[in-house]
């Protein structure tokens, strides 16, 4: 149920079950939000050098953007010295149960120290919601739907690893989900998550950053995606076009600025919406970090 290369791969993605859109997002409020620390090169230079105000109106307009295409919004509040859990997408993996009557999580275990706590609160919250909550086997590392993300409308999963998630985390995913997993590997620490590279967009349709991906990870790409669109490398390193959002095959919310990302994407009959979170861009993160979507 693990495919590692594009020869290993025998089916294709209409033999995979259908499944619901997620039509949930889960956000964390900004209030504690900073760069304290780099563990990431995007936040090099930026450490205490947060607007907070302006992170929060950018955070706001994120959540309206999200209230205003239909999406059901859950927030949860930030907690003090936990200056990266307003990052949801990390805080676990949602899933939904076969027939369709169970929605889940399966929590992460962060890569850094600095973030390990943020894991305690977001579980409280998603068991409040009446989620079931699934663990991972001690001694894996793995960082949530940043690095497991959901072929749109079908029971497959494309998860990263190399950076922040164990390979091995991936083999017990598909165990535990009963679910097939298309590993690929992580190699530039500037795409620390699968998200920064890969936006999938609609059951064809992916969105890449092809300077982060090794070659026979494209091809993986390419075998289960009829459309590709190919974002320049200057735009998905420094503005991280790729770490966009399409909850509904249609609207694709990503940061703003990348104006050649933007036309392409308007080219295949999507409809951008760009949306400023450029406080957030200072620790490596844009739309798609910023929440957690969720049936």
């Amino acid at each position: 149920m693990v495919y590692e290369s594009v020869d290993q791969i025998d089916f294709a993605v209409s033999d995979c079950p259908a499944m619901p859109l997620q039509g949930r997002v889960v956000m964390a409020t900004p209030a504690h939000y900073d760069v304290q620390y780099v563990i990431n090169p995007h936040m090099a230079g930026h450490v205490g050098n947060v607007d907070r105000v302006r992170a929060r109106r950018q955070w706001e307009t994120l959540r309206d953007a999200y209230r205003a295409l239909g999406m059901e919004v859950h927030s949860t509040q930030g907690v003090e010295k936990l200056y990266d859990m307003v990052f949801a997408a990390n805080a676990a993996a949602a899933f939904l149960s076969p027939d369709g009557k169970s929605p889940g999580v399966i929590m992460s275990r962060m890569a850094t120290a600095s973030r390990y706590d943020e894991s305690v609160h977001y579980e409280r919250f998603f068991r409040e919601l009446g989620y079931d909550v699934l663990h991972l086997p001690e001694g894996l590392t793995f960082e949530g739907g940043a690095d497991a993300v959901w072929h749109p409308g079908r029971r497959l999963i494309w998860g990263g690893y190399g950076q922040r998630t164990d390979r091995a985390t991936h083999d017990a995913i598909s165990a535990m989900l009963d679910v097939p997993v298309i590993p690929i590997r992580l190699d530039d620490e500037a795409f620390y998550h699968l998200d920064t590279c890969l936006c999938a967009l609609d059951e064809r349709t992916a969105l890449i950053c092809p300077a982060a991906l090794r070659p026979e990870d494209i091809a993986m790409i390419h075998r289960l995606f009829e459309r590709i669109i190919e974002v320049p490398e200057t735009e998905g390193r420094e503005r991280l076009a790729c770490n966009a959002h399409c909850p509904d095959g249609r609207h694709v919310l990503l940061q703003k600025g990348c104006p050649h990302t933007t036309q392409k994407l308007q080219d295949a009959g999507f409809e951008p919406i760009e949306i400023d979170i450029g406080e957030f861009l200072k620790a490596g993160a844009a739309v798609y970090c910023m929440k957690l979507t969720t049936w």
